[in-house]
């Protein structure tokens, strides 16, 4: 009984799976016994060390302030056009073309032509990373505010709501989901671009020192690194994203 409610316990199972990704780690780091592949005790002393008196906390600032901002540019611009294209025929036959380059376009090839139009800063950072993220926003927001159920703006119109209260109250609340589903799509992406802008072009942040540490061959750095990082964007998942998505979709149990 008691084995049965811990097998089907999420957190336990979380759990398990974590440490069997150590055990295997750790297995292979021994097998291997190479720089290659650090063993996870060498990644864990680097990354306390680096926590405490290196620089891990001031480039992974930097980082997670670029992330934000440029997450915060193409939520609003996506959002923002996904519902123009949505809801108008016109607006959308316009842009979509505009569309289509933009989210066909490789991340790299954006981010070197944003380098060589507005230099080595971060205006070019932040709009690569950007231009990279609106797109895939856009379509998903698009597609939310076609799939909105009419009949609730028409109960609005009956009882002649006003045009700014049927919006937040009859209509956005129908594209939460979808902008919850853009959102958690771009962090994922955003924090993966904003590296590899930071590894081409800037002088700080978690991708430059990615590529400090691949030059020097330094694996169990990079690892530590990357822990950081991933563990800050789980955290943000579940302590931020989760939390919001939850909230924002309680008027569909009201």
């Amino acid at each position: 009984m008691i084995r049965n409610n811990i097998l089907n316990n999420p957190i336990y199972m979380r759990i398990v799976s974590f440490l069997l990704l150590l055990f295997v780690w750790q297995f292979f780091a021994f097998i291997l016994n190479s720089s290659v592949l650090p063993s996870p005790n060498e990644v864990v002393k680097i990354f306390i060390y680096e926590i405490f008196e290196g620089e891990m906390l001031y480039h992974l600032g930097i980082t997670l302030w670029r992330v934000i901002l440029a997450f915060s540019i193409a939520m609003l611009l996506g959002i923002g056009l996904g519902i123009a294209m949505g809801s108008r025929k016109n607006v959308n036959i316009m842009l979509d073309g505009w569309h289509i380059l933009l989210l066909n376009t490789p991340a790299l090839v954006t981010i070197i032509l944003c380098y060589v139009w507005f230099g080595l800063n971060e205006i070019a950072a932040i709009t690569a990373v950007a231009l990279n993220k609106i797109p895939n926003v856009l379509v998903t927001v698009r597609e939310g505010t076609r799939a909105i159920d009419t009949k609730l703006l028409e109960v609005a119109n009956v009882f002649k709501v006003g045009k700014t209260k049927k919006f937040f109250k009859f209509f956005l609340p129908q594209l939460y989901p979808y902008i919850m589903a853009a959102a958690r799509g771009g962090i994922a992406l955003i924090w993966k671009i904003v590296l590899v802008v930071e590894l081409l072009g800037r002088s700080n942040g978690v991708g430059f020192k990615l590529n400090e540490f691949f030059n020097l061959f330094d694996i169990a750095s990079l690892f530590a690194y990357t822990l950081a990082f991933v563990a800050v964007m789980v955290f943000v998942e579940y302590a931020i994203v989760n939390p919001i998505e939850r909230r924002l979709n309680k008027w569909r149990n009201t």
